[in-house]
C-alpha cells in the first residue's frame, strides 16, 4: 500500500520536474501530502526567480504553509525526484515534516545520506524518515538527459561562434 501511494506521487513530482524542465530550470519537481492528499507541489525556478533558494522543495514548502496557514506540517510527506541539499534538508526539519521520500541521489550535495544527513541528525530537534530510491531510474535519466543536452548545446554554441569568428 505504502510503496504505491510513494510511486503514485512521485508521478506527480516527476510532472513537476517536467514543467522546470519546460522552463529551462534544472527538472527537479516536489510535492507535500498529507492523509493521502495534495497539499502543494512545486519545482526548481532558481533560474527564472533569480533565487537561489527557489528549489522545488522550498517552493512546495511555501506554498503549504500558506494553504494551511502553519509553518509546521505535522505528518505530511515530502515526495522530491532529487535527493535534498542542506538547504532544503534544513527547511524540512524545521517544518517538522514526517518523512520525505526521492528518487535519485546526489552524489555532490545530497544531505540525506549521499553526502551528509541532516534529516537524521540526532543533535536537532526533529528527525525525518527518509525513504529514498522510489523511481530512481526515471528520476535520474530526467537529470543526466537533461545535463547532456545542455552540454551539447553549450558545445554547438561554442562551435558557432567559433566558425563565424573563422568566416569573419
Amino acid at each position: 500500500m505504502q510503496a504505491e501511494q510513494d510511486n503514485h506521487w512521485m508521478g506527480l513530482a516527476l510532472e513537476m520536474a517536467a514543467k522546470a524542465e519546460a522552463r529551462g530550470e534544472v527538472p527537479v519537481g516536489a510535492v507535500l501530502v498529507k492523509d493521502n492528499q495534495l497539499l502543494a507541489a512545486g519545482f526548481n525556478f532558481s533560474i527564472g526567480q533569480h533565487d537561489p533558494s527557489a528549489h522545488a522543495e522550498m517552493q512546495c514548502l511555501r506554498q503549504a504553509g500558506q494553504v494551511i496557514q502553519n509553518y509546521r506540517m505535522l505528518d505530511a510527506t515530502l515526495y522530491v525526484t532529487l535527493e535534498p541539499c542542506s538547504m532544503c534538508a534544513g527547511a524540512m526539519v524545521h517544518s517538522r515534516i514526517k518523512r520525505v521520500v526521492f528518487g535519485a541521489r546526489d552524489a555532490k550535495t545530497g544531505a540525506a545520506g549521499s553526502v551528509v544527513d541532516l534529516l537524521n541528525n540526532s543533535a536537532f530537534n526533529h528527525q525525518v524518515s527518509v525513504t529514498s530510491g522510489v523511481r530512481e531510474q526515471e528520476c535520474a535519466a530526467m537529470l543526466s538527459d537533461f545535463f547532456k543536452r545542455r552540454r551539447a548545446e553549450k558545445k554547438a554554441l561554442k562551435q558557432a561562434a567559433k566558425n563565424q569568428q573563422a568566416n569573419g
